[in-house]
């Protein structure tokens, strides 16, 4: 699935983005305004929405917001406003990734490009399966198979997270048994700058990850921090459908 949501009220640039992502091989849907972004997105299935702030009827932030409600569909936001504080309010709205005006094309494609190979990845299988966890794609949950020894009988508890430590989660086990460094999980995960990130962001996320996912001290150590590289998810990993 190669469908692309691009709300920009500026018709010129909307032309030119457009016309860029068509030459890429890109399916792409055109709006204008709020009421139209969300007339589109209700009648179908999309990969990526790039979405302008500032629209004629009404802000790009609400619209991430409601889109956030019922889909986990990629966002990027495209905008003229560069305040950390409207950076920030992009990401805690749900956004994935965030760009500014002025911008190069080929940036933009750079990003696009990454996100639909995810997209790609992710819609091959709906589950991946790690020891006796389970991190289920359709409902964005990570569960966890508690055998009874008492009954010998299996039950499952969601392991809650929060949006950013699911990401996390995803991304440390979609590449399992590889070494990603800090620099990649900003990346994959946050501005492809990092400029707004603190720098303990990776490290603070990692450890709350690991005090949910590693209670259990007769399993193995899930997370490792590889010393000067990065970090790895050391248990291999299957995908199922």
């Amino acid at each position: 699935m190669n469908n692309i949501l691009l709300l920009e009220d500026d018709k010129s640039l909307n032309r030119g983005i457009s016309f860029k992502l068509k030459k890429e091989g890109y399916n792409i849907f055109s709006a204008f305004t709020v009421e139209e972004a969300k007339d589109i997105f209700e009648k179908n299935e999309l990969s990526l929405i790039i979405s302008d702030v500032g629209l004629p009827d009404g802000s790009g932030f609400d619209f991430c917001e409601d889109v956030r409600k019922i889909s986990d569909v990629f966002i990027i936001m495209l905008t003229a406003l560069d305040e950390e504080v409207d950076i920030v309010t992009g990401y805690e709205l749900g956004a994935d990734d965030y760009i500014t005006k002025p911008f190069s094309l080929m940036v933009l494609m750079s990003k696009v490009n990454a996100f639909m190979r995810r997209v790609k990845t992710v819609s091959s299988y709906s589950k991946l399966v790690c020891d006796d966890m389970t991190f289920d794609y359709m409902e964005n949950k990570l569960i966890k198979n508690i055998t009874n020894i008492d009954s010998n009988s299996l039950s499952n508890e969601e392991i809650v997270l929060s949006k950013t430590e699911s990401k996390l989660l995803k991304h440390l086990m979609e590449n399992a048994q590889k070494t990603i460094t800090k620099e990649g999980l900003l990346e994959a995960l946050w501005d492809i700058d990092g400029n707004f990130v603190d720098d303990n962001t990776v490290a603070v996320n990692i450890r709350r990850l690991r005090q949910k996912v590693e209670k259990d001290p007769s399993k193995p150590i899930y997370i490792k921090n590889i010393r000067g590289l990065g970090y790895t998810w050391t248990v291999r990993c299957l995908k199922k459908c």
